[in-house]
């Protein structure tokens, strides 16, 4: 279709009601809703790494898979997942946020099932794929609604504590490892297979709720639907009257857009790569540095503990690990909102990078408790600043090309260190293995280190100042720049405030 179907043109303020809004119990319906998708990433990826020794087990009892096949395995699972914020991510612009939060959600479900049951690697890559694919989907729909739905003020620590609940389900799916492939609780060809079923079960629960989950006010003014957006702020407004039982200020700031049914994808690559170059090259940079370092080093963590340092069962490592994870975004998550953006994403960025690089010169003197000690350090720092970048991708770009620009960073950034880190680990592993010599990984630790810190360099260069400020100020929408250039189509005025 192309992006010349219009509907006309309007004012409107629906984008200050809904940044002017106090904190609410309806936010935490959002925060429930769309947030709980990281928890299932996290659930799938370390269960996934806890898993890796009952996988590699013989067929009948587990899939006879090496630790190239682990690797291969992971890296399967994150071309998928970019795959699927790609084609996803241009429907979520296209169809809605809340559609396609439905869907992609749905695909999850389908794959990880389906995991449950696979009778060989190959099936099992097939299956892996699957579900990357919906998470990937869910990663361009979800931080699209949220940063929509979420108040200025609140938006950086929210969106990083959403993010960072991806910990929450590694700490929840390393715990539950630790009983399901105990066989003498489970029987050990069951066990792995249990996980991935009760990964789909949360994930049917978080389907419910999010059916309640309202589609985004600003997606539908601009896409020629704004008395459905004034019903649903409305809606959002009385809730929170009722809450806090207080009046809500009047607001006298608007936006004047034309609206558009669809929006090309020529239009959106126009904007990503000549209106806003820095801030491409800054996604870049963010999504590579972060994508790498998690992905490389974490989908091959149980391998190291269980190879080099006789750990038998590493679930309590990978929850200790994935609790200081969860911590630091979550605690740190409020200055990204008054210190600022640029200082804490380049800050966070630079440090984790510094420490991981020490980190490879001591990996000979390590056991697992010194480099499980280490790594919850490192990434206290880093999974605040990898949070970050999806945050940076989705709030400084236009509202009509925000899920797909989101879809595009993360698969670039992801396919970059996502895929070619988990194979370069998992080879870094099997060469190590058979010299004996953990610190055969530590070329991996270096290259991580370095993205990291060339990312902070980036951020400190190139960031936006973004803290409490409103989408449309952070990058004006498309539709609004062609509103003021031209006189043609007719002329409507959304309902003002209630």
């Amino acid at each position: 279709m192309s992006s010349q179907v219009e509907t006309g043109r309007i004012t409107t303020d629906i984008p200050a009601r809904l940044d002017r809004l106090p904190w609410a119990g309806w936010h935490w319906l959002i925060v429930a809703g769309l947030g709980t998708v990281w928890i299932l990433d996290g659930l799938e990826v370390t269960i996934v790494g806890s898993m890796s020794d009952a996988l590699q087990k013989p067929l009948g009892t587990g899939l006879g898979m090496t630790s190239s096949d682990i690797g291969m395995a992971g890296a399967v699972y994150v071309l998928g997942s970019c795959l699927g914020a790609l084609f996803f991510g241009q429907l979520t612009d296209r169809f809605g946020r809340k559609k396609l939060f439905l869907v992609t959600l749905g695909i999850y479900l389908i794959g990880t099932v389906l995991t449950a049951f696979s009778m060989n690697p190959m099936f099992y890559f097939a299956c892996r794929f699957v579900t990357g694919a919906g998470v990937g989907g869910e990663y361009a729909a979800i931080n699209s609604a949220i940063d929509e739905l979420i108040p200025a003020k609140y938006r950086g620590r929210v969106d990083l504590a959403i993010n960072g609940s991806f910990w929450l389900g590694a700490a929840a799916g390393s715990l539950l490892t630790v009983a399901l492939l105990n066989p003498s609780l489970v029987p050990a060809w069951l066990g792995w297979r249990l996980a991935f079923g009760l990964g789909a079960i949360l994930g049917l629960g978080i389907l419910l709720v999010r059916r309640n989950v309202p589609e985004s006010p600003r997606w539908l003014f601009i896409h020629g639907r704004e008395h459905e957006g004034e019903k649903v702020v409305k809606q959002i407004e009385e809730h929170v009257e009722g809450t806090t039982g207080a009046p809500l200020d009047p607001v006298d700031e608007t936006i004047t857009i034309r609206q558009r049914k669809t929006i090309g994808l020529g239009t959106i690559a126009k904007t990503v790569f000549t209106l806003y170059p820095r801030r491409t090259v800054l996604c870049l940079a963010l999504f590579i540095g972060q994508a790498f370092l998690y992905n490389a080093f974490f989908f091959t963590y149980g391998d190291s503990l269980t190879k080099f340092l006789g750990v038998q069962q590493v679930g309590w490592f990978i929850a200790a690990f994935a609790v200081s994870n969860f911590l630091g975004a979550f605690l740190l998550g409020p200055l990204f909102d008054t210190v600022g953006r640029v200082r804490m994403i380049s800050g966070t960025y630079i440090l984790s990078g510094a420490l991981l690089g020490v980190t490879g010169f001591m990996l000979g003197g390590l056991n697992a408790y010194t480099l499980t000690l280490m790594g919850a350090i490192i990434f206290f720092f880093a999974s605040a600043g990898a949070s970050s970048a999806y945050l940076t991708a989705s709030e400084v770009f236009p509202m009509e090309t925000r899920a797909l620009c989101i879809a595009f960073f993360y698969a670039v950034g992801t396919a970059a260190g996502g895929i070619s880190g988990p194979l370069f680990f998992g080879h870094l592993i099997d060469t190590a293995s058979k010299a004996k010599d953990i610190t055969g990984i530590a070329p991996g630790y270096f290259v991580g280190a370095a993205l990291m810190i060339v990312g902070g360099v980036v951020a400190a260069l190139m960031g936006v100042k973004a803290e409490q400020k409103s989408l449309e100020s952070i990058a004006q929408p498309l539709t609004a720049e062609e509103a003021t250039a031209s006189g043609s189509g007719g002329d409507r005025t959304a309902p003002a405030t209630a």
